[in-house]
């Protein structure tokens, strides 16, 4: 049961792990610029913490990969999911057929993106109902999840069912996270291609922050949905976006771990920059 649950969720695993956002010596930031792709990156970034944490047997990682599984069920009970994810499907494959016909397109490549979004419609579609509806039913994972807004709150005594959950044997417990997991199967790989395809929408290109700020006025025209900025793991400070779809700014702050509050650099940082557009 574990190695064929565990061979269902590993396409989910392998293409999160794949597209990861790091570029050698550098770091990436990230800003969505609509609530839509805001949501996606959060689910992302579930996903990919669940992955890391579900291939190993300790207690603390079946903790750690449940609690991701219960924030995924929140997120999917606070909005209709299904249908956004499906609107951008459709959305980017109506943008791609137009390219059919235009002069230079390498046609095989884009068979092949137009057939995985055809794949990933399919695949919610073929979900009846809500997506992952028996485990907001579970009486379990609902008393785990009411008392983890409690600090502390799934303490051994807290919830004596969990308690015993962890005490079981490794493979017992991996085989129920990735059986868990796998109910979010078909929505994990429809969001990690649209957020691939919203990437690589645009490449990031060098760019210059006077006095440690930039901003930037967005075509109200084009649907801009990310904005990506690369900087050096070596720079002493980090970037600290904000902003809509009409423009954003980027602010670079020296970083400290002290209790004083991040300042804003005075340096000209010279950075990289992509206003990802799809």
């Amino acid at each position: 049961m574990q190695q064929s649950a565990a061979r269902q969720y590993e396409p989910v695993e392998a293409a999160l792990d794949n597209q990861s956002c790091t570029v050698t010596q550098s770091i990436l930031y990230e800003q969505p610029l609509n609530e839509r792709i805001r949501t996606f990156l959060r689910l992302e970034y579930l996903f990919k913490q669940a992955a890391h944490h579900v291939k190993r047997g300790a207690e603390w990682d079946s903790r750690a990969t449940l609690n991701c599984i219960l924030e995924i069920l929140s997120i999917l009970g606070n909005t209709n999911l299904k249908s956004e994810v499906l609107k951008e499907l459709e959305r980017h494959a109506s943008n791609l057929k137009r390219l059919e016909e235009s002069p230079g397109i390498d046609q095989r490549q884009l068979t092949t993106l137009l057939d995985s979004l055809a794949e990933r419609m399919d695949g919610l579609q073929r979900i009846n109902g809500q997506i992952a509806s028996e485990l907001k039913n579970s009486e379990f994972l609902t008393s785990i999840r009411q008392r983890s807004a409690i600090p502390g709150g799934t303490c051994d005594f807290d919830v004596p069912a969990f308690h015993y959950w962890l005490q079981q044997p490794a493979r017992k417990r991996t085989e129920d996270l990735y059986r868990w997991l796998e109910k979010f199967d078909a929505m994990g790989q429809a969001i990690q291609l649209i957020i691939r395809l919203t990437r690589e929408s645009a490449e990031l290109k060098p760019a210059i922050a006077e006095n440690g700020v930039y901003q930037q006025t967005l075509d109200p025209n084009l649907p801009f949905q990310l904005v990506r900025i690369a900087l050096p793991a070596t720079a002493p400070y980090y970037a600290e976006l904000s902003g809509g779809r009409h423009r954003f700014t980027a602010r670079f702050l020296d970083f400290s771990t002290i209790e004083d509050r991040a300042s804003q650099t005075s340096q000209d940082v010279q950075f990289e920059l992509a206003c990802c557009a799809i």
